[in-house]
Formats: C-alpha cells, structure tokens, sequence
C-alpha cells in the first residue's frame, strides 16, 4: 500500500449553500451574506460553496432575487478565496435534462459571473451525463470537480468506487468527491474507501457528508487520516443534524498534527457570532425545526437520505395512511432494486420514495407508475449500475424500446428557442438560463423586477398575457 504523505487538511465552508439548503430550506438570504464575507475571506478556507443546488430556485421563487446578482456580489467581496457551486450535470439546476448548448452556456456564464470550481454530480452515476459539463469548464479555465453520489447495496463495491475513480481521471476532470448526501458512509468504511481511491488516482480527493446519522465527524477523522484532501464542514450555528459537521471542530481536532489547517479559532468565533442570531431568529420562526439538529438513525438502517424521509411521511400524511410508514420503508429498497439500484440522490430518491408509496398504497406493486419511473425505465435518465427488472419494466412501459444512448443525444440545441421565447424579459444574457431552468417562476420574477423598476403592480406589467410554457 502506498504511504500517505501527511499533510494540512483543506476546508470547503458550506454555509452559504448546502448549510442553510439542509437546515432551513435554502432561506439564507444575499443581503445576510455580505456583511460576514471580508472575514470569511481570511479564513483562507480551500474554497466556500455559495450557490448552485436548490440556491438559484429558491432565489427566484421565494426571496424574488436574481441569483446571478447574488454570485457577482459574493465574487466581489471574496479577494482571496475560490468560490464553488454544485451542478447537477446534464440537469444543471432543474429537474429534468437539458441540450448540451444550454449546459456550455450556463458553464460559460457561471464562471463569467465568478464561480471557480465546479462540482458536477448525478443522480445515476451515470458519466455520460457530465461529461459535457467537464469539456465546458475545462474550456472556460475552470476547476471540475466530479462528484459520485455515495451509496450502498451490492453494486457498490470497492472495486466500482475505483473502477469509477479511473473513469473520472480520464474524463479529465481536475478532481474527485465522494458525495455522501446520506450520511451514509461509516469511519473505518472510509479509511478503506479513500484508501483505495488514492491507490488508483493521483486526483485530488474531495469528502462530502451529512451529519443526519451522527457518524459524519468521525468519518472525516478517518478520511483525513487515510489521506482525504478536502472535506466540507459549516459553521457551527448551522452545523450537524441534516448539514455537515462543524468547521470549528473539525479545526481544533487536527491543531498540533500533521493535518493542522492553521485556521484562527478567534476569526472562527467571530463569524460563528455572526450566524448564531440567524439560527436562533429561524428557530423562533419555525423555519429551523429542531428534529432536523438531531441523529436519526433510520438513515442508517433504511439507507435513506433524511429529507427523502419527511417526504414519505408528508406524503402519507395527505393520504391518511400514516400507519403504512414501515410498509413504505420496507418497500423502498425493493422499488430502487426494480429500478436498476440508483443511488438515492435528488431527483432519484424523490422518484423511488413516491413510486413505493403508490405501490403500497395501491396494493397492487406498479398498478400506477409515476411519469419519473417510467421516465427511468425509458433510459431517459442514463445508465444504472444495475439493470432494470425486465417484468417491472414491462408492465410500466409495455412494448416501448427504451433509449440506451446519452439522454442529451436525443435533446436538439434548446438556446435559440428559450432566447425567442422570454426575449420582451431579457435584460442581461443570464436571464435566457434562469428562463431555461424555471420558466414560470422566472417568469414571475421577471414581472416582478420590472413592477419595482415602474413601481406597478407586478399584474400590470404582463401587458400581453401570453402563456408561458412550463
């Protein structure tokens, strides 16, 4: 075995995305941002998460802000530190897959706008999915970094990990995470995960957890010790539960070793102070709900992510069949087993999540499909590490040939079209990507930016109340 080469452990800071996105439903808003960023500026953190993942929706949907003002402000307050952001490949931040032309383009604008690395992930594992977001950031001089989505079952073994590390170094992609949105991976499963990725790369290694099944902190010990390069931690007021582990702690755990980030626990302090009155103001709001700071085991048990579980029971609550929750939980691994066993990542988990809720539901398994699991079963979302269970597949979609190409292949270019279609809303290039994502909601917003700038209200401004197609 090759001998690790000890070294200071890098830090992602998370808390101006995937920490407020875990905790309080991606409500953190621009202006709350900027006044802490000179001082997280000299932290000299490896890079901070600020945007991408459910940033750009909620930014449109709920704060009515424009998510690529949000990026240029953040890029000029951060002199020192790169900026990271998470894509979601071929969907790039939407729900569905997109023409390669809007995927270079949104690359093209993202890095324009500031962002440095690029985090590109999917829900299949599926690399043909990222590939053209890797070629657009490596065209663009930015850092792509691919993400796998951590999970377990048989298809997951040692040898796939490494198997897909290769494939990763080939694609030519800058670096490598290992993207655990489940809190799935155990300490001493990650000295030998990391371990044997180092074997087979010399990529820079990136580790991503959740601290939902209270495991996340020791784990990154192990990383870290079996010779990790970067890990993710957020400030601790919205730290653990459903987010990662504090970035304080991870700090004073390595001082005076080998892995010691030299980070000042004094500037640390300041900046937990800052946050602390927001976490304490959502607490009161109800927007922070405490059961999400606690361990829940179950994600353990059931190997389902957190969030994809109070779905499950919201779902069943509507239904009025709450006493069905373990039916559903035994159900889900046999539906992800039909389904060619994806690991359970947005969209994939929603997608199993509701289609074993129908199934016990129905009392019939597959009775009624939703139009995401036929979609899956079509090939429309890429390769699983498994195949499909041809008797399932041929109920849902019947005599139907499923696609076993690129999705993207069969998408012709989409920009032209978008850019014809919002062109009366179109103030700066961007707004065509926010348009492409979210129509409707973009829309809206747009409507909404307009009204403040005339100060109308929002309905007068729609002067020819053209549809907008979803």
């Amino acid at each position: 075995m090759a001998e690790i080469v000890k070294k200071p452990i890098k830090i992602t800071e998370t808390v101006l995305r995937d920490a407020h996105q875990s905790l309080i439903a991606t409500r953190m808003t621009t202006e709350q941002m900027l006044p802490i960023i000179d001082k997280m500026d000299k932290v000299g953190y490896h890079s901070v998460e600020c945007w991408g993942g459910a940033t750009f929706d909620a930014s449109l949907r709920f704060l009515k802000e424009d998510p690529w003002e949000r990026l240029r402000k953040l890029r000029d307050g951060f002199k020192n530190t790169k900026l990271q952001m998470l894509f979601r490949g071929q969907n790039i931040l939407g729900y569905h897959q997109y023409a390669d032309d809007v995927v270079e383009y949104f690359v093209q604008k993202s890095i324009a706008n500031g962002i440095d690395i690029i985090r590109i992930f999917d829900c299949m594992n599926d690399l043909r999915n990222l590939q053209t977001a890797v070629n657009a950031s490596k065209k663009e001089k930015g850092h792509s970094q691919v993400a796998l989505s951590y999970t377990l079952g048989d298809a997951y073994t040692l040898e796939y990990w490494t198997e897909m590390a290769k494939k990763i170094e080939d694609m030519g992609a800058d670096s490598i995470c290992i993207k655990d949105m489940a809190g799935l991976l155990v300490p001493y499963k990650a000295t030998e995960l990391i371990s044997a990725m180092k074997e087979v790369t010399s990529l820079p290694i990136q580790l991503h957890t959740h601290y939902t099944s209270g495991v996340a902190s020791m784990t990154y010990l192990k990383a870290v010790e079996a010779g990790v390069d970067v890990i993710d931690t957020a400030m601790s007021p919205f730290s653990m539960g459903t987010s990662q582990p504090a970035t304080e702690v991870m700090v004073e755990t390595f001082r005076g070793t080998p892995y010691d980030t030299g980070y000042d626990q004094n500037l640390l302090a300041e900046i937990a102070d800052y946050f602390r009155p927001m976490q304490e103001d959502a607490l009161k709001t109800g927007l922070l709900n405490p059961k999400v700071m606690g361990v829940n085991i179950k994600t353990l048990l059931y190997q389902v992510p957190g969030g994809m579980l109070s779905n499950l029971v919201s779902q069943l609550k509507e239904q009025g069949a709450e006493d069905k929750y373990y039916d559903v939980l035994d159900e889900v691994p046999r539906v992800r087993k039909d389904l060619g066993e994806p690991p359970l990542v947005t969209p994939s988990s929603q997608i199993v999540g509701t289609q074993s809720v129908f199934n016990v539901l129905m009392g019939e398994r597959y009775k009624m499909a939703t139009a995401e699991t036929k979609a899956v079963l079509r090939g429309e979302y890429g390769a699983t590490v498994k195949p499909f269970n041809q008797e399932v597949q041929k109920k849902v979609i019947g005599d139907e040939q499923p696609i076993t190409c690129r999705p993207a292949d069969l998408i012709p270019p989409e920009l032209d079209k978008l850019e014809a279609e919002m062109s009366q809303w179109k103030e700066q290039d961007e707004d065509v990507l926010s348009y492409a994502l979210f129509p409707q909601v973009a829309v809206e917003f747009f409507k909404d930016r307009e009204a403040k700038k005339s100060k109308i209200d929002p309905k007068a401004a729609d002067t020819d109340n053209k549809a907008y197609p979803v």
